[in-house]
């Protein structure tokens, strides 16, 4: 059987020619070469996709050698104990990689790799979908490999795996991970066997490195509709192998005939919302993990019901450990414990009444996150009352069109002070000091208060006519001028 990878491709151009002199390649070199995996399910599918898998029955090292010297590209990645190279091409990854078989030991995160032949490779592949090659050889340009029905599965939306799926899972568990990403990215259903077998195996997770299980972790964020893998994670058993605080959100109780929503699936319903914004993962981040700490923090009033007071600050404050534990980056660490710690301040203001004041300190707490952080909070509401949907809404139209009106007017965006701790030392004769951050703050709440322009002319100008504040701060810190 034949498919015909000209037509699937010819909105990719780049990626067909790429192929056709990879095949070239191959045929010169004398070895079978065959496009695998995602990019045929995802040629089948018409879907994007930035990677092209090719497999080759031979040595994968000397000809992806080969075919970067074909490409005239210098650079390549060789991962030699598991027989692959990347060579990264414009917007695309090429990934050469021999025919072979992975398989973990009972506790090792390091698989052993033996090499072997087409048909036993597509068997060893995670899912049906996958499990798909076609010759790209210019003499067998198109010849179909589908051993184990991924066209069918793909017709019926399923993630089945090529063999009994505890032996597919054993051999590398985070394919475990990989359904639940594919079920979110694809929206097919998990075949009921590799469900049984993924809840009864899933505490082998914890052999993977975190670094693994992050980056499909991420992809599942990435995906339109992010609470499908969420729901699906906590459902399998495989949430709380290494993130039990999330899987700790779910549940409701009831005290005096006061319930509090499932703060599981109230977060699942935020992700979903934000993804409707914004591609950025930081945010999406942010949105998973904003309520992390509403169990901890919950508490039973009487006669009011029920409370997460703090739950902002302690969530920031967990989210510096988790993202650790993740291995995120450190400055998207930073940004989404500001972003969790900061996501019921526009709320708060919306409801309270906006004030300039208000608005000014918010907008300097947030600096550059401060859209991201709007967009948090347009994304927190997932009531089903369509009123009160509607009127936070309006209440927090108002705040954005005050925030832009006051970076118009004010400049605060990334906020310093015009004046800043040498202008102040020189101004004052006095030496370094605790007292220069005193003073430097009286500055900058005059300015937050709106007592005072954002401009150094205004500031300095406001210091000589309340010099007598400044008198007093210094009388109370008295150090030694010069």
């Amino acid at each position: 059987m034949k498919i015909d990878l000209d037509t699937l491709l010819t909105s990719d151009p780049l990626k067909l020619n790429i192929l056709k002199e990879i095949g070239k390649a191959a045929e010169v070199a004398e070895l079978s070469c065959y496009a695998v995996g995602g990019i045929v399910r995802d040629a089948l599918l018409q879907r994007p996709n930035t990677d092209i898998d090719v497999m080759v029955v031979g040595d994968s090292l000397a000809f992806a050698e080969q075919v970067a010297a074909r490409l005239q590209i210098k650079t390549i990645v060789r991962y030699e104990k598991f027989a692959t190279a990347m060579i990264p091409y414009q917007k695309l990854n090429i990934e050469i990689a021999a025919a072979r078989r992975e398989v973990y030991s009972e506790d090792s995160r390091k698989p052993s790799v033996e090499y072997t032949d087409l048909d036993e490779d597509l068997s060893r592949r995670d899912f049906t979908v996958n499990a798909m090659a076609v010759d790209i050889r210019p003499e067998h340009w198109g010849e179909f490999h589908d051993l184990f029905g991924g066209v069918r599965d793909m017709e019926l939306q399923v993630l089945r795996t090529p063999r009994d799926p505890e032996e597919t899972f054993f051999d590398d568990p985070l394919r475990m991970m990989r359904a639940v990403r594919f079920a979110s990215q694809l929206q097919y259903r998990i075949d009921s066997g590799a469900w049984d077998a993924i809840q009864k195996m899933a505490e082998r997770l914890k052999i993977i490195s975190m670094e693994r299980i992050r980056d499909e972790l991420s992809k599942i964020m990435l995906s339109e509709k992010p609470s499908i893998g969420i729901i699906l994670l906590k459902n399998s058993g495989l949430m709380d192998q290494f993130l039990p605080e999330f899987s700790a959100l779910a549940g409701v109780e009831e005290v005096d005939g006061f319930a509090h929503k499932d703060v599981f699936y109230h977060t699942a319903q935020v992700v979903d919302n934000i993804s409707r914004y914004s591609e950025d993962p930081v945010l999406r981040y942010a949105a998973m993990f904003h309520d992390i700490a509403k169990p901890p923090t919950k508490r039973f009033k009487k006669g009011l019901g029920w409370t997460y007071h703090g739950h902002e600050d302690l969530g920031a404050k967990m989210f510096n450990s988790i993202g650790r534990r993740l291995r995120l980056p450190i400055r998207d660490i930073k940004r989404i414990s500001k972003l969790i710690r900061l996501h019921l301040r526009p709320i708060s203001i919306a409801s309270e009444g906006v004030t300039d004041s208000a608005v000014r300190r918010l907008m300097v707490d947030a600096g550059d996150e401060i859209d991201g952080l709007l967009t948090l909070c347009r994304s927190d509401i997932t009531s089903q009352n369509r009123e009160k949907v509607r009127r936070f809404h309006e209440n927090f139209d108002r705040v954005a069109q005050r925030i832009q009106d006051v970076e118009e007017k004010d400049k605060l965006r990334n906020f310093q002070s015009p004046v800043d701790g040498n202008a102040i030392m020189e101004l004052f004769g006095i030496p370094p000091g605790p007292l220069i951050g005193k003073l430097k703050s009286t500055i900058e709440n005059a300015i937050l208060e709106g007592d005072v322009p954002n401009n150094e002319e205004a500031v300095r100008e406001w210091i000589e006519s309340n010099l007598d504040i400044f008198k007093q701060l210094i009388a109370d810190h008295p150090v030694k001028t010069r």
